[in-house]
């Protein structure tokens, strides 16, 4: 990767040229480097295997450049990057290219000024898993893969076996410079390991999951063995018909319909589309009261925590649902300041913008990326960081089983997208695993993967609440950089569907 110092000399040092451009009003200079390490899992038991996979690597690094420009008696604004060069000459040519996709924007109100100071501390990341080497990689492989043939052994099972999944650790640095006066930096690394167990010949499937902002907290070996664990207890699944269930979500599922449904919705520009299933509902009931969401960005011992946001302001946390009621959004500075500036807003969200600025908090104006928050490639847009879902009144997991009765424990779901836009609430999603059938308060029996699919409504599921949990779990969702730290939920008559064999 490249040194935290040449990106913030370069950074310094593009200011320095563009305050020498006299067609230039106000610019940003976003430089970062990203390193993407992987080490595949891939055993099988029948075919002849490594076990694991070579450790990849991919590192990208370069500039992107938001410029406002003069013309005539208004300004334009355009944006520009530059790949695999950091200097002053990459600088120029995303300026260039800037130029040559100006655009007259009315809801641009001016680049962000400078925030409070971060409240982490420089040097919060791990230096040992900024600067992990081959062999600890792939050490952290076999342990994951260990943990699993390990647990399959003790159960004497060693046949029709695959193991796969992977070790992967992001490493982030950026630097950014502006003509408001913002100079910001920052770097940071987390890994996660993430493995499926298979038993084919009992079509049986369990998956395990951790995830580390420090080398010496994640165990891939817990992974391994939480996914064998759940692949044995999940041999020789039922079916069960279409109907209407009482539920209990585990962290997967409740993470991924929060991910998929409603985070999006509490996130302002989607707001501001009118395509929010929380249109108009700024202050109001959105939940059962015992629900409680946030985001934090600026946690120490949180793994999608940062110093500062894309945009050079400093990371916060901000309260999304409070006891159920719906308190603030997700938001970036360009969506904060048009809807503080927008007369429609109103009719959007449900309350008068301008009485309530601090629902509108730029803490989470990052630049994703393929799970990463700081590629350089486009402006920012609204990400979220680490989301953290508390519970009033929480059950004891076990208490909560007995609670529920008859019904069923999702352990994971896959494929959760809304049904008629987002606006409508309506969603499906497929019961791929780490499932079980709840009889008479206990466990009877797992529940055959991928032969049912929920299809609801969220409103429905947020306001049948049965209880909650106070567990914790944090879960990374595919494709997606942050991290929700999820519990446990019950919930009552929510539709599922048989899926034909």
């Amino acid at each position: 990767m490249i040194s935290l110092d040449i990106l913030k000399k370069i950074a310094a040092d593009g200011l320095e040229y563009i305050r020498t451009q006299h067609d230039i009003l106000d610019a940003e200079i976003f430089i970062s480097s990203l390193s993407h390490l992987l080490c595949r899992i891939n055993y099988t038991s029948h075919i002849p295997c490594n076990g694991i996979e070579e450790p990849k690597s991919t590192l990208s690094y370069g500039i992107g450049v938001q410029v406002v420009f003069k013309e005539g008696n208004g300004k334009r604004t355009g944006f520009g990057n530059h790949t695999g060069d950091i200097s002053v000459e990459g600088i120029k040519d995303s300026i260039e290219k800037a130029r040559l996709s100006v655009v007259e924007d009315p809801d641009f109100y001016g680049l962000p000024a400078p925030s409070e100071p971060p409240l982490l501390q420089p040097e919060y990341h791990d230096k040992q898993l900024m600067n992990i080497g081959d062999e600890e990689l792939v050490d952290l492989g076999w342990r994951g893969l260990t943990g699993s043939l390990n647990t399959l052994n003790d159960h004497d099972i060693s046949e029709s076996v695959i193991v796969g999944g992977d070790i992967s650790i992001i490493q982030e640095r950026m630097a950014l410079s502006s003509t408001k006066g913002i100079m910001a930096w920052d770097e940071a690394a987390y890994a996660s390991a993430s493995i499926t167990t298979m038993i084919e010949s009992d079509n049986a499937k369990g998956s395990g999951w951790e995830i580390g902002m420090k080398l010496g907290s994640l165990a891939p070996e817990k992974a391994g063995k939480d996914a064998a664990m759940s692949a044995i207890n999940s041999r020789h699944g039922r079916r069960l018909p279409s109907g209407s269930y009482k539920l209990i979500l585990g962290p997967q599922p409740v993470a991924d319909l929060l991910g998929n449904i409603v985070l999006p919705s509490l996130t302002l520009s989607v707001v501001d589309a009118a395509s929010s299933t929380f249109l108009k509902k700024y202050g109001r009931m959105v939940s059962d009261r015992r629900i409680s969401i946030r985001d934090n960005g600026s946690m120490r011992e949180l793994p999608m925590s940062r110093r500062y946001t894309c945009e050079g302001l400093a990371t916060g946390q901000t309260e999304l649902i409070s006891n159920g009621v719906l308190v603030g959004y997700l938001s970036n500075n360009y969506y904060r300041n048009k809807v503080l500036n927008d007369p429609s807003a109103r009719d959007k969200i449900g309350a008068d913008t301008a009485s309530i600025e601090k629902a509108f908090l730029p803490h989470n104006g990052f630049r994703p990326g393929e799970s990463m928050m700081r590629n350089f490639m486009g402006r920012p847009s609204i990400v979220p960081t680490n989301v953290v879902v508390d519970a009033s009144e929480a059950i004891d997991p076990d208490d909560l089983i007995k609670v529920v009765g008859n019904g069923i424990y999702i352990g994971r779901i896959w494929y959760t997208y809304p049904i008629n836009g987002l606006l409508a609430g309506d969603f499906t999603c497929t019961v791929i695993g780490d499932s079980y059938i709840i009889e008479d308060g206990k466990i009877a029996a797992p529940l055959k993967p991928n032969s049912i699919r929920i299809a609801d409504n969220i409103h429905n599921l947020l306001n049948q609440v049965i209880g909650i949990t106070a567990i914790h779990k944090p879960v990374i969702l595919w494709g997606s950089p942050e991290v929700i730290y999820s519990p446990e939920i019950a919930v009552y008559d929510i539709s599922l569907h048989s899926i034909g064999e």
